[in-house]
């Protein structure tokens, strides 16, 4: 069997799905004799690579960073996965979305008290009027939603497509479970 270049990306999120994936626990070595991992905050890696079969994407699109990244693993990967609600609906982070994200930004970061006066506006993320999820930007291949996904529906999935199969629904997800 030929090994799957795997990359994942965290977003604007809480990195609950890349938890989940942690916790297919002794699975993982499973995974890892059908995947090369070529890519994920997990590793640490730095730059994304030139080449990825599969990339697992969790998180809303919040900032032009966020943008960017997504463009550029669209482009390097053959197969792109919405992980989790925030990928696949925007969920929480799409909250700030009825007040925008200057008002946001004013209230968490600068009506603050507590928060040290020197730091200057300047130094807070640009982010886009929206947080929206992923497809608003890219083709998505396949939206895995949950919040998060359990760690068995990312197994089945990623196995699934180790075997040349792409799952489809009902994988074993639910809004918000």
């Amino acid at each position: 069997m030929t090994m799957l270049r795997l990359a994942t990306l965290w977003l604007d999120g809480c990195s609950g799905c890349h938890m989940s994936l942690l916790d297919t626990d002794e699975r993982l070595l499973d995974l890892a004799a059908m995947y090369e991992f070529v890519h994920s905050p997990l590793v640490d890696s730095k730059h994304f690579p030139e080449a990825a079969d599969v990339v697992l994407i969790e998180g809303a699109v919040s900032s032009h960073e966020d943008v960017a990244r997504l463009r550029l693993a669209r482009h390097h990967s053959r197969l792109l996965i919405a992980v989790g609600d925030c990928a696949v609906t925007g969920n929480v982070p799409a909250l700030r979305n009825a007040t925008g994200a200057a008002a946001m930004l004013r209230t968490v970061y600068l009506d603050q008290p507590a928060l040290n006066p020197q730091i200057p506006a300047t130094d807070l993320p640009v982010l886009l009027e929206l947080a929206l999820p992923l497809h608003h930007f890219v083709t998505v291949d396949l939206f895995i939603p949950g919040c998060p996904p359990g760690a068995e529906t990312l197994l089945t999935a990623l196995t699934g497509l180790a075997a040349g199969t792409v799952p489809g629904p009902p994988l074993s997800t639910r809004f918000g479970a």
